[in-house]
């Protein structure tokens, strides 16, 4: 059964930042301390979704410095590739 379950939580201040504890609602998707989220931001209706991130394991011959090489020149050149898309 898929249900959604509801929590009310006040932020709080954590260090210099802003926060909310839900440790229980953590713990009912499997994560725990120093596991990955993937976090989705709808600033149009306020929603923010919290997904637990699967870890995918390269194939051989592909280092994490390549990836995080890859990852950057596509964040430098994010506008260029989408116009390269669109064409």
């Amino acid at each position: 059964m898929n249900r959604v379950i509801e929590m009310e939580r006040k932020v709080s201040k954590i260090g210099n930042s802003l926060g909310i504890t839900m440790t229980d609602a953590l713990k009912q998707i499997g994560l725990d301390q120093g596991d990955t989220v993937l976090i989705d931001v709808n600033p149009v209706t306020g929603e923010i979704i919290i997904r637990k991130s699967n870890k995918v394991s390269l194939p051989n011959g592909i280092s994490e410095d390549f990836m995080d090489s890859l990852a950057d020149v596509i964040h430098k050149y994010d506008q260029t590739l989408h116009g390269l898309k669109d064409r």
